[in-house]
């Protein structure tokens, strides 16, 4: 199949995309693909409730402002909040792409339902993605040293980012054919 028509099938709406049986029906790759595309939206929530969370807490813009004065402007980060805010959903929504392809790619444990497993392989991954911050980004790249609470902080952020994209991912990837009827909206639940 070419790709045009691999990408026509992706765009197409009147085939529905979600749920086990659209998962039958695609490739592995073309699987991977439309949960990258439903990863960029849950990055995208999944980092507003992130920064919903941090920021009346934390009372600073996210570590990406000092990322943006370092390296690219020079300054202090409080001169540059737009741009680290940007900064931040640019890595927040990337991160949730790849944790879509990838979700979608692993198919261990299948027997547990998807929203559960990406409940579990989100926090996993919002977790590593806050080691990696830490540790990485943090201490080496910014030379950066946080306090303990500080650090707890960082660490719930991010655990609230993957709890929240995995649980985005998980029901919008493999999840039920009709949420309305599955998940009973309609009976008050």
């Amino acid at each position: 199949m070419s790709l045009s028509n691999r990408l026509r099938r992706l765009r197409s709406t009147s085939e529905s995309k979600e749920g086990p049986e659209s998962m039958a029906e695609q490739s592995r790759a073309e699987h991977a693909t439309y949960a990258a595309i439903r990863g960029l939206q849950a990055g995208f929530v999944a980092t507003i409730i992130m920064t919903a969370f941090r920021l009346p807490i934390l009372r600073s813009l996210p570590p990406s402002a000092n990322f943006y004065s370092q390296y690219v402007s020079g300054g202090d980060p409080e001169d540059h909040p737009v741009a680290g805010l940007l900064l931040h959903f640019a890595y927040g929504i990337q991160a949730g792409a790849l944790f879509g392809g990838l979700f979608a790619l692993q198919d261990a444990e299948r027997s547990i339902e998807p929203e559960q497993r990406g409940i579990v392989w989100g926090s996993i991954y919002g977790m590593a993605l806050s080691a990696f911050g830490s540790q990485i980004m943090l201490k080496e790249v910014l030379d950066i040293r946080l306090e303990a609470d500080e650090l707890a902080l960082f660490h719930a952020g991010h655990l609230i980012y993957g709890l929240s994209l995995g649980a985005w991912v998980g029901s919008r990837t493999e999840g039920v054919e009709d949420p309305k009827e599955d998940y009973e909206y309609d009976d008050g639940n």
